[in-house]
């Protein structure tokens, strides 16, 4: 995995440009700390920084290929192709001659052979920026489903790209300014496709491809979820599960560095855990490394709650144990989650206020503890979103709430000794950015995008829906987050269950084998049962773990009473002042208006470290 930056500019010559291109890759060094490079031309400078996963040796960036004397083409690189031994056994026998082992070249090889169709031909997680020095065109790519970040601003005569925002914002010509429908998209949850929040950026999308050439952009989906017959019965989609899951875990430990699996002890992590150790058995490799992260005490004082009925610590160790793996736990407490120094390190990592509170802190610490033993991680997200794991997959009235159906658990939430996230936001600027009309503009958007067959009845119509939204909205946010706070400690997360043959082929199964058995994830417990204790196969749904110490909640009123004191703030004229007031009354309950204090706390110090200019 790594980080690229990039410039291309019809109006100029580049070749002049060296210091902002390497001011632009300086900021992705978190995403590379294993070396850099620069490649300028007349119109196109690439940047890059590496991390090196795959034939560390060989696969330094941006890399040209050569062919006859020249360089027709050249890429700069992130992510990883996990069919790239096939891809290059089938260029091999075209002609094609390497100089690497790397997947990186066999991009651009593949680029070379087929045009701008190779895409169809890629398995992975993976986003770049290809130079065609022959046609003077820049290739902006996406996987398919958004695995890897990348993001672009259009200029008078080109664009400037990276894969986060930071980079981009180190050029000379672009500050970070937000509007009101960037306040929109950050508040409202939505996620919608290419919206970047920052004023002028744009978010490639995932499955797309973005052409820039002197006559101007134009962007291509090269792949989206469809509609297609299911004619297997269940026993034949368990088996197909299993088989797509087991090859897609095989194809993903493939690796030159240190490797290892997330683990919870939920359904998700501990398949995945369980087929890598089998994996790694066949070919007579070492067990399975794994790590989970719990709160001090939290395990033997657990209290069940409204989503977590269980404590993930046991069904860790006992999947662990049953796999013999190699497990590890990171323990984290109070007083490291409340550091503001911690907070501040999520905020660069994912350049926006924390979305998820003490669980982004959390996962960032949990990352930099296992980064110190490995490279590379295998993790189980997308698995809810892909088989039906969620509440709004299950509850009638989440099912049926005409909004997108994480909203409105958030709202069901919200009444249940908690408040809203917006709590401690001035009515007036709630008022003027009407987060239920935005939400519901973009809900009716992304509804009428989902593919149906004729004559589907009902309830299998909705349940396509809300797979589709799950799919296309919600997982977004947790790939990003996942890949922002990873990638901010230089440790590369794998996703199995965002192979796309697997997601095509689920998101068809209909919901009657999805749901078989009257529970979450009936349809992945079956194909993946064998390989697992009956206590974790059954374990009902618990989300990433959130700490629950009343210390944690206690230190965000503190700090929340630090910022209205504090006459410099620039959050303080988006704060609802009485609220605040009632926040920090004596005797307040710091729970209720923990999610608000997260979401204010987190835009001023956004506010502050990226001197954001609102534009109201």
């Amino acid at each position: 995995m790594c980080g690229i930056a990039g410039w291309v500019a019809f109006d100029r010559d580049l070749t002049r440009e060296r210091a902002a291109l390497e001011a632009m890759t300086a900021t992705m060094a978190c995403r590379g700390p294993d070396g850099g490079g620069l490649h300028l031309t007349r119109h196109a400078a690439l940047g890059h920084r590496r991390l090196a996963v795959i034939d560390p040796a060989g696969g330094a960036q941006p890399m040209a290929a050569e062919q006859g004397g020249h360089s027709p083409a050249v890429v700069s690189y992130s992510g990883e192709v996990f069919n790239h031994r096939e891809l290059r056994t089938a260029l091999q026998h075209a002609g094609h001659r390497f100089r690497t082992r790397s997947d990186t070249e066999v991009v651009l090889r593949a680029y070379l052979q087929w045009g701008p169709r190779f895409v169809d031909r890629l398995n992975g997680m993976y986003a770049f920026a290809l130079w065609d020095a022959r046609r003077e065109e820049l290739l902006l790519v996406r996987d398919r489903m958004g695995v890897k970040p990348l993001h672009f601003h259009r200029t008078g005569a080109g664009v400037l790209f990276g894969s986060e925002p930071k980079a981009l914002f180190a050029h000379p010509a672009l500050r970070p300014e937000v509007d009101l429908d960037g306040l929109r998209e950050l508040l409202s949850t939505a996620r919608t496709p290419g919206h970047a929040v920052y004023r002028g950026l744009v978010e490639v999308e995932p499955g797309q491809v973005v052409t820039v050439r002197r006559s101007g952009l134009t962007a291509r989906r090269y792949w989206a979820l469809e509609a297609r017959e299911h004619t297997d019965d269940a026993a034949a989609t368990a088996a197909a599960v299993r088989e797509l899951l087991a090859d897609t875990v095989r194809r993903q430990l493939d690796s030159d560095v240190p490797l290892c699996a997330l683990l919870s002890g939920g359904l998700d992590s501990s398949a995945i855990t369980a087929l890598a150790a089998q994996a790694l058995r066949r070919r007579g490799a070492g067990p399975v490394r794994t790590f989970a992260v719990d709160y001090a005490g939290q395990t033997e004082r657990f209290r069940p709650d409204a989503m977590r009925g269980t404590p993930d610590g046991p069904y860790a160790r006992l999947l662990a144990e049953h796999v013999g793996a190699d497990h590890r736990t990171v323990e984290l407490d109070s007083d490291t989650l409340s550091d503001p120094a911690h907070r501040t390190a999520v905020l660069r990592a994912r350049d926006l206020p924390w979305e998820f509170g003490d669980m982004d802190t959390s996962m960032l610490l949990l990352f930099r503890a296992v980064r110190r033993d490995s490279t590379v991680a295998l993790s189980g997200e997308a698995a809810d979103e892909l088989f039906g794991g969620y509440p709004w997959f299950h509850d009638p009235a989440l099912i049926a709430a005409e909004t997108f159906p994480w909203a409105a658990l958030l709202a069901r939430t919200a009444g249940l000794g908690a408040g809203p996230r917006e709590g401690l936001l001035d009515p007036g600027l709630l008022a003027g950015l009407d987060l239920d009309a935005y939400r519901a503009d973009r809900y009716r958007e992304a509804v009428s995008a989902v593919p149906q067959l004729p004559g589907t009845d009902p309830v299998e119509r909705r349940m396509r829906e809300l797979t589709h939204l799950s799919l296309t909205r919600f997982v977004r946010i947790l790939l990003d987050r996942k890949d922002r706070l990873s990638m901010a400690c230089g440790l590369e997360v794998r996703v199995p269950f965002c192979d796309h043959r697997l997601v095509q082929y689920v998101f068809n199964t209909p919901w009657r084998i999805k749901s078989a058995d009257g529970r979450e994830k009936s349809l992945l417990r079956a194909a993946v049962r064998d390989l697992l204790p009956d206590a974790v196969a059954d374990r009902a749904k618990s989300p990433y773990p959130s700490i629950q110490d009343l210390r944690y909640p206690r230190s965000l009123q503190s700090a929340l009473g630090r910022l209205a004191a504090d006459r410099d703030s620039p959050a303080a004229a988006l704060l609802d002042r009485t609220a605040v007031a009632e926040a920090l009354a004596p005797g307040a309950d710091p729970q209720y208006a923990r999610a608000a204090t997260e979401v204010v706390l987190g835009i001023d110090d956004w506010l502050r470290t990226y001197d954001v200019s609102l534009v109201m």
